[in-house]
């Protein structure tokens, strides 16, 4: 035990160690409350004193939110050794946080996004109290949980850190050699001569360094060998890097150096915050400084992403879910033009579906107007022109999966078990997207067939309507049919055939409508029996045991389908684990064996028993990285394949039904003419029935008696009669197909697709 006046601590409870100091978890003596102390070795007062207490005056300088508190300067009783007591991160680092083999391809995007503003927050106040840290690195920024279990990140270890404004230059070198600016790495690595002074641009390279790290679970420049083996190649990489390039490998000894400008493809973040992010990963790598942002740009650029909203959207045509990062304040056109470059489907194409329903998003307004989505409950968009779906983009684990050397090492060892988890975490992840994606997929084209089906009722009523009234009207014989007296009734022939030939037409239309309909009644049926089960495969598998044990719960149990299955055809799919709880289940066992190879691999060597069952071990890890790829590929891939052909031919037959309808738009359409031209002729003929009807009622009062009735013939009453009904029909028959019409060219604003 060891402690100071206030704090103590035990030696066993190392946090980390340098080469001037070491970290202890401590506990103040009066309130038991952890912290962390930096207790500095003899080799740090070997340093010049302004050297030793810098440290301390810029600790007590800053005060903020995302940099490591100091709470006390204190000595040890015996020794007399300088004791930095500070706030206690209970979470690690982040270098601990990407060691995980979970994040062995970099953070989940959200995580990210917290680190990047962390960061970002913490350099901001050192830049704003002129201090440069000249050892930026995953294990230098801590992590924590907030009270309401979000993470924090904190800058820390201040050893190397000094005052320096924008516009002064050091000659001192410090920090971690893989995060080295190129000229620092010269002089402090290489020990080569060279007369440089150094900026606060190296912070900026660091944090580059970094930021790719947590992006990726790799370091951006790696030679054959790795940094520490090759530090020649390392420098070289570092130095000819072209312009615009985040990445650097040499994959074989002597071999060339291959340059990368864009993230990898195992990289968790999306391509729409990748193409935000890698921008300023190139222009603050950059080795010259005049080229090299500054402080100011590199905090403006990142604060523009910060302060951008997220807005999923499932587009139907990939098949592929995109992350939109857009301003509030943005109008939903400039959302529309960043849908655009990430799908490459044009604005005037693009259809939206919220939770089942339309979602018409005019483009004068703000983006603030867009509903609230998450990755579960995206924007569906229904591209109007016909492609092929493209699906999830990705790398098959098997080729990231290491080897196990033959012989007992227990590095090595340690090394290749932490890779092929890290492989079937990313196995894991993968078969829930592909899972997640399939239901997407089901979704989506479920919802927009729902909305055709709508369509397709609506109009085959309006049309059902029109023909019944043109049948009466047709069926209708004038009993002046023949009079002489009437001249207009050669025209009212002509209205009658023109009646008739809309009829036919709409006959027609109704005819296509109702095959339209079986066709898609047809396809939802098959997309709701998918969904059911793809559903079903997601349930969780607490919830199949309870509901299998002990049916009576299903109702409690939370559970979105489409029409209930039977409960035979459930209990029986009960009995079935899905791929990703059997990946699942091998990851947790190889997960025991990788703890127990951490263990080993401290240890100076294992007796007879315990290395044959190390052996045994790892042939047990072997077979189940083996079984994990087996179920990836055979039950997640293939079946994901098979859905992304079936959702292809689906999306086709959609298209086609689109097309058809937009037809039958045309024809309502013409009908919609014709029965305006209708009406205005009936209303003319109806004016001059009218008249006539007039002055007949004027002739006959004016005649002597014997008179003639004060009234006009029957025929003639009845015709006009007859008109007006008709006339008044016609405009509610006009009305309600140009009504429908424009639901149909709702659906249907652009001509048929080629090759459709």
């Amino acid at each position: 035990m060891q402690s100071t006046v206030n704090y103590l601590w035990h030696t066993d409870d190392l946090l980390g160690q340098g080469a001037t100091a070491s970290v202890y978890k401590a506990r103040n003596k009066k309130s038991g409350e952890l912290v962390a102390v930096k207790v500095f070795n003899t080799a740090s007062y070997m340093r010049p004193r302004e050297v030793q207490v810098r440290e301390f005056e810029v600790l007590r300088k800053l005060n903020h939110q995302n940099i490591v508190k100091l709470f006390a300067v204190e000595e040890t009783g015996g020794s007399r050794q300088k004791v930095l007591v500070m706030e206690y991160c209970s979470s690690g680092s982040l270098l601990s946080v990407l060691e995980s083999p979970e994040n062995a391809f970099g953070l989940p995007e959200d995580e990210f996004l917290v680190v990047l503003r962390c960061v970002v927050a913490g350099m901001n106040h050192l830049r704003e109290n002129g201090i440069v840290h000249r050892d930026i690195k995953p294990g230098n920024i801590m992590r924590l949980l907030g009270e309401e279990g979000q993470s924090i990140y904190k800058l820390t270890d201040f050893g190397a850190a000094r005052e320096l404004d924008d516009d002064e230059k050091f000659i001192s070198v410090y920090g971690t050699e893989e995060y080295l600016h190129p000229d620092m790495y010269e002089r402090a690595v290489l020990r080569k001569p060279q007369q440089k002074a150094f900026g606060v641009a190296v912070d900026l390279w660091s944090i580059g360094v970094t930021l790719y790290h947590a992006a990726t679970g790799s370091l951006p420049f790696v030679p054959f060998g790795g940094p520490r083996r090759n530090k020649e190649i390392m420098y070289r990489i570092t130095t000819e890097k072209p312009a615009g390039a985040i990445a650097g490998t040499q994959r074989r000894e002597n071999g060339p150096l291959e340059w990368s400008y864009s993230l990898p493809i195992t990289c968790r973040l999306s391509s729409g915050l990748q193409s935000q992010l890698v921008p300023i990963l190139a222009n603050i790598l950059e080795v010259e400084q005049a080229k090299c942002w500054g402080f100011d740009q590199f905090f403006a650029e990142t604060s523009d992403i910060l302060q951008r909203v997220i807005v999923h959207v499932f587009s139907l045509s990939e098949a592929v879910l995109h992350h939109v990062y857009i301003h509030g304040h943005n109008t939903i056109a400039i959302f529309l033009e960043a849908v655009y470059e990430q799908t490459n489907v044009a604005p005037q194409h693009q259809e939206y579906l919220f939770e089942g329903h339309l979602c018409v998003l005019e483009p004068n307004l703000s983006a603030q107007h867009i509903a609230h989505t998450t990755a579960s409950s995206p924007l569906t968009l229904f591209s109007m022109a016909s492609e092929t779906p493209k699906g999830l983009a990705f790398r098959d684990p098997a080729l990231d999966i290491p080897k196990f050397v033959p012989k007992v090492d227990l590095q090595a060892d340690y090394n290749t078990a932490k890779g092929v988890l890290g492989a079937g975490y990313q196995a894991l992840r993968l078969a829930q997207a592909l899972l997640a994606g399939q239901e997407l997929m089901l979704r989506g084209l479920h919802w927009f067939v729902e909305i055709l089906q709508a369509t397709c009722r609506r109009t085959l009523e309006v049309t059902r309507m029109a023909l019944l009234f043109l049948s009466s009207s047709l069926g209708t014989d004038s009993n002046g049919a023949g009079t002489p007296e009437i001249q207009e009734l050669k025209r009212a022939t002509e209205l009658r055939s023109q009646l008739r030939t809309l009829a036919g037409v709409l006959s027609r239309c109704s005819h296509n409508i109702t095959e339209t309909q079986m066709s898609l009644s047809s396809l939802s049926s098959e997309l709701v029996k998918n969904r059911d089960q793809v559903h079903e495969d997601r349930r969780r598998p607490e919830e199949k045991f309870l509901l299998h044990s002990h049916p009576q719960l299903s109702p409690l149990v939370p559970y979105v389908s489409g029409p209930k299955t039977s409960s035979r055809s459930l209990s029986s799919s009960l009995l079935v684990q899905h791929s990703t709880q059997k990946i699942q289940c091998c990851l947790d066992k190889m997960y025991l064996i990788y703890k127990q190879f951490k263990k080993s691999r401290v240890r100076p060597g294992l007796g007879y028993n315990e290395e044959q069952i190390h052996k045994l071990d790892k042939v047990n890890f072997s077979h189940l990285a083996k079984r994990l790829l087996q179920v990836f590929q055979e039950e997640c891939v293939q079946k994901y394949q098979t859905s992304l052909v079936t959702h292809g031919k689906h999306m086709r037959v959609v298209h086609e039904t689109r097309n058809h309808l937009r037809l039958v738009g045309c024809s309502v359409a013409a009908c919609n003419t014709e029965a305006q031209g209708a009406q205005e002729s009936l209303s003319k003929l109806l004016d001059r029935l009218s008249q006539q009807l007039l002055q007949d009622r004027a002739k006959g009062a004016q005649a002597s008696p014997p008179p003639t009735a004060p009234y006009p013939s029957p025929a003639l009453k009845d015709l006009v009669l007859h008109m007006q009904e008709l006339y008044e029909e016609m405009k509610l028959l006009a009305f309600d197909l140009q009504d429908n019409n424009r639901i149909i060219e709702g659906l249907s604003r652009v001509p048929s697709t080629p090759g459709v």
